[in-house]
């Protein structure tokens, strides 16, 4: 993640030595239903994100519309691991960034117990990190968290459709239940054991495998298990066309993006939340999944993803 001492401080910040690296954007947009009157016009503004695929989209997706509105920005996205991004924000070496509820909440702020509403857990996580210099715009739908998806064949032999129904099925057909998980998943107490414990679910050892996250969705697919833990925003739900167990017990904590800004800066440039509540507004798990899935799946550029997508919708031209 970082050099020794401060390679990477673009990375993880947690040298002291703030980001020190990054590239202007320069994507010709002009305003479309956001930007309008370009509000944010004279502001220099850094944007950055996590590394992984949807977090680089959401990233892109912020300084497009920063652009749109008239803003010069600073690319940074792409710092390695969760804590990274979001120390550059409070710091304030950059100013937004696309970042989760749930991590926030447990991850960030030391909770061990999630709030099973959406909307009260972002509640919460705004509310706890005002004291951070850390300001939550309203939480988009797209809910990156942990699930069980089966293939199309399995889910018409055994008909499931929610968690609570895989454990009634482990009861009364135990050799139907079979799960692919990964070794941190099985072995956490919000992954395997707890949801397991939840939902009175009874899966013996010798009936769940360990494996990396890609090979579950490609033994999902096969059937070669019966269940694969997933990512609900993850492209290949679609590509591979697996359906999702529901957590009708909302035992999976929240993991709902929203963006989050340096309040200095939001104070500053009030227009921000303007400019980025539509965007956020439009981001539910299906549009997620099939941005990803451009990405993961096609082999897209994520930043040009974002673009696309960002005047298809209209926010921008």
């Amino acid at each position: 993640m970082r050099r020794v001492v401060c390679l990477a401080a673009i990375l993880v910040l947690a040298c002291g030595c703030g980001l020190t690296s990054g590239s202007p954007m320069v994507d010709d947009v002009s305003p479309g239903s956001i930007g309008q009157g370009r509000p944010l016009e004279g502001a220099h503004l850094t944007v950055t994100s996590k590394s992984f695929t949807e977090n680089l989209i959401l990233g892109a997706m912020i300084g497009i519309a920063f652009q749109a509105a008239g803003a010069e920005v600073l690319d940074r996205t792409g710092i390695q691991g969760s804590i990274g991004s979001r120390e550059a924000v409070r710091k304030g070496d950059a100013d937004a960034s696309y970042e989760y509820t749930g991590t926030a909440w447990i991850t960030y702020q030391g909770n061990s117990e999630p709030i099973p509403d959406p909307l009260q857990q972002w509640q919460a996580v705004h509310d706890a990190d005002l004291k951070n210099g850390l300001t939550w715009l309203p939480p988009s739908r797209l809910d990156n968290t942990y699930a069980l998806a089966m293939n199309r064949a399995n889910h018409e032999k055994y008909g499931t459709r929610t968690l609570s129904d895989v454990a009634a099925l482990s009861t009364s057909d135990p050799g139907a239940v079979s799960l692919c998980v990964e070794g941190e998943f099985a072995n956490r107490a919000d992954g395997l054991p707890g949801m397991q414990k939840a939902y009175g679910m009874k899966v013996p050892a010798s009936r769940i495998t360990q494996m990396d996250t890609g090979i579950i969705y490609t033994q999902a697919a096969k059937g070669s298990c019966t269940y694969g833990e997933v990512y609900t925003t993850d492209g290949r739900i679609r590509s591979m066309n697996l359906v999702v167990m529901a957590d009708d017990r909302t035992f999976f904590p929240h993991y709902n993006a929203a963006p989050q800004i340096n309040s200095r800066t939001l104070e500053k440039w009030p227009a921000i939340a303007d400019v980025l509540n539509p965007v956020t507004k439009k981001l539910d798990n299906t549009v997620a999944q099939e941005l990803n899935a451009k990405v993961d799946v096609d082999g897209e550029d994520p930043h040009q993803v974002a673009l696309e997508w960002m005047k298809a919708q209209g926010f921008v031209k």
